[in-house]
């Protein structure tokens, strides 16, 4: 009996092993196995980054996995690795918990430290930024003579990006174009990207996102996206002479973003802007869903503050090119002035969110398709509605002249409040690692209960505050309820850094020890059973 078990065993190995490769991937400087061009990929030769990120189908295919051995990787790299099996990824990922560090700061003509040419890649669990000293200056004369992105996804279908962390490139954070219909962007953390332009301006967004696929959805989910030197999210084309159509079918969703602009010191800009500025009324921003987002700007609201511009979500931009089918639902919206603006739009759905601005600022009226309703607005005067040049508004007159958001409230600003707990949302990608985004305008600390998530009394965890990550913030166990106090006054006077206000953490759980005998999978039992 276990003879033929056995051969049938091997035979399954066979077919899974040709199905299923690994490879591994080492830095050129390993003290002992380098990664090398001339390498095979294994453990005992493995391949230097940019040879593997360029294996053809016939070598790297869906199923397979490129794992990344801890260390720096010292360049610009492009992947053309493609997966011809529908439906199977390649996977490019850390290995284990390594930790891998994409470094861009080396001499290269290439935009950006990485550069996607990729159909079904999954990219995951790794740092890409610049390290060591470098301006952030755009100047021939001494400074850096031109921007250069963290991540730009130009061609190929069907991508992910899971679990990155973008920060420090000097230039766009992640570009994700028109020809790359399908992608997910999922729990990555990106942040401090841009640099200053000849005329003292930031540049440099977080996302810059379009889409060409009438049939495949951009997806942008559970992102971090924090101090980057322009906005936060740009769904958008600066195109002015469009031929096509290639900003549409997208979606944002669960996001937080904060603080977009803020370390230029130019101005804080939009954390989310959805539009175009097409003059011949082709390339519309439209099938736009903006709903679950936290959008913040440093506010100090015990002292009801809106002065100042902080624009927060932005719909619209040029008047021939008016938004189609954006809906806004169910985001919490902050800033001061201008921190909600709809300056062109056809058909709008805005509905269950909650606004927190000088003024809801309207450049253009075109009621007939919008549709706003259960909202609540926080605003400085009454009159929360103001159209650019003409009329302004209150809640009334705004329900009985247009019909729209019959059941909102307004409320002045000094009755701003949320509730402490904004936001928890476990990483589909990471187990037992949670975001925790939290809320006190009165700077206190808040108790964060965790009982329904099933967590064990003495299990360990760890909090980090995503704007100081490379520190552990605090550690303990859960005790018999389930709950944990998060410091909120974090901030000892960095004017690049959230108000005591609002916080964004990770917390990772740590599971119980668990026997020998529990941890041995299928396989290890199944080899006793033959007597190995």
């Amino acid at each position: 009996m276990k003879k033929i078990v056995l051969s049938i065993l091997c035979l399954f190995t066979v077919v899974l092993t040709y199905a299923q490769q690994e490879f591994h991937v080492f830095p050129e400087n390993h003290s002992e196995t380098p990664g090398t061009q001339i390498g095979n990929g294994s453990l005992q030769n493995p391949w230097d980054l940019q040879t593997a990120l360029s294996q053809k189908s016939k070598v790297v295919n869906g199923g397979d996995t490129i794992w990344l051995h801890k260390g720096i990787y010292n360049g610009r790299f492009s992947s053309t690795l493609n997966s011809t099996i529908e439906d199977k990824y390649i996977t490019v990922s850390a290995y284990k918990d390594d930790k891998v560090v994409l470094n861009g700061n080396v001499e290269s003509s290439q935009d950006q430290t990485l550069n996607v040419r990729s159909t079904r890649v999954i990219f995951q669990n790794f740092e890409v930024t610049w390290l060591g000293e470098f301006t952030r200056q755009i100047d021939r004369n001494g400074g850096i003579t031109k921007f250069v992105a963290g991540v730009n996804h130009l061609s190929g279908k069907n991508c992910k990006f899971i679990n990155l962390m973008i920060y420090n490139n000097p230039g766009l954070g992640f570009g994700s174009w028109k020809h790359t219909g399908g992608t997910l962007i999922a729990n990555c953390i990106v942040f401090n990207n841009g640099a200053l332009s000849s005329d003292g301006k930031g540049r440099g967004e977080g996302f810059y996102v379009q889409n060409n696929s009438d049939t495949e959805t951009r997806i942008l989910k559970d992102n971090i996206i924090f101090n980057n030197y322009y906005k936060g999210i740009e769904v958008w084309s600066a195109s002015k002479h469009a031929t096509s159509e290639w900003v549409k079918n997208i979606s944002l969703d669960n996001n937080v973003i904060f603080n977009s602009g803020l370390p230029s010191n130019y101005r804080t800009v939009d954390n989310i802007i959805v539009a175009t500025d097409d003059r011949e009324g082709i390339n519309i921003a439209e099938n736009i869903t903006v709903k679950n987002n936290i959008l913040y700007h440093n506010t100090n609201f015990k002292k009801n503050e809106v002065n100042g511009d902080a624009a927060s979500l932005t719909i619209g931009f040029h008047k021939k090119a008016p938004v189609e089918n954006v809906v806004v639902e169910n985001n919490i919206i902050i800033g001061r002035n201008n921190a909600f603006r709809i300056l062109y739009a056809n058909s709008l759905t805005v509905t269950n969110n909650t606004v927190y601005t000088g003024y809801v600022h309207l450049f253009s009226l075109n009621t007939e398709r919008w549709n706003f309703d259960n909202n609540q607005y926080y605003t400085k005067k009454s009159k929360a509605f103001r159209r650019s040049n003409t009329e302004n508004y209150n809640i009334k007159n705004w329900n009985s002249q247009f019909n729209l958001d019959a059941n909102s409230q307004w409320k002045p600003i000094k009755e701003f409040d949320l509730d402490p707990v904004l936001d928890i949302t476990e990483n589909t990608y990471k187990p037992n690692t949670f975001r925790v985004v939290l809320f006190n305008k009165n700077n206190e600390d808040i108790i964060v209960d965790f009982s329904k998530y099933g967590l064990k009394e003495g299990t360990n965890f760890i909090i980090r505050d995503v704007e100081n990550y490379d520190e552990v913030l605090r550690t303990g166990r859960i005790d018999g309820m389930s709950q944990i106090s998060f410091p909120m006054t974090l901030n000892g006077g960095n004017p690049n850094k959230t108000l005591n206000n609002f916080g964004v953490f990770l917390i990772e759980f740590q599971e119980d020890e668990t026997t020998e005998a529990q941890k041995d999978g299928f396989f290890k039992k199944f080899f006793r059973f033959l007597g190995f």
